[in-house]
């Protein structure tokens, strides 16, 4: 069954809106980004998985709710899905892979290099800013076992904007006494 919206096949702008429109579902905390990705087979340009921040229990974050739910679609662990998915996958994600993870959860970047492989390219709307982890290293170790990554521009202060939704502060009102 295909989750697939009316996306041309390298549209990398329409999957990064679909992405987009992911991390809006997010509930926004302070204390991380809403974050949205989609896994795409580009043999077929069909996508497999969709995900967002907090979307399945506990601190998760969207490229680990995606592989979570493929890992359960085809009933493998996590670990193993590099033996049952396509080879021609694609990751579009709205903020760049973490590379450290504060909660102690996997980080995704690691997640994402169980997969080099099926997974070819990390399509990007913005890097990691340096709220949560300075100098996230995502990217690096991604290109370092060949898989490509690649920023898509247009979106990044939309992208932006809603991955630090809940990192506004109250204004405080001023004061009407006297």
């Amino acid at each position: 069954m295909s989750l697939s919206p009316a996306i041309q096949p390298d549209d990398h702008a329409a999957y990064m809106r679909l992405a987009l429109d992911l991390a809006r579902k997010s509930p926004p905390k302070p204390t991380n980004f809403r974050v949205g990705a989609v896994v795409v087979d580009q043999s077929c340009n069909e996508i497999l998985a969709t995900g967002y921040t907090l979307e399945l229990p506990g601190n998760t974050h969207a490229e680990q709710c995606c592989l979570l739910k493929l890992a359960e679609q085809h009933k493998v662990p996590e670990e193993h899905l590099k033996d049952v998915l396509p080879s021609q996958l694609a990751l579009y994600t709205t903020v760049e892979p973490c590379s450290k993870r504060l909660s102690g959860n996997l980080p995704c970047a690691e997640r994402v290099l169980r997969l080099a492989g099926p997974i070819r390219t990390v399509y990007v709307g913005i890097v990691e800013p340096d709220t949560f982890v300075s100098k996230n290293t995502g990217r690096l170790l991604l290109q370092d076992a060949g898989i490509q990554v690649i920023q898509i521009p247009g979106l990044e202060s939309e992208i932006m904007e809603v991955a630090t939704a809940g990192h506004r502060q109250v204004e405080s009102q001023p004061s009407t006494e006297a």
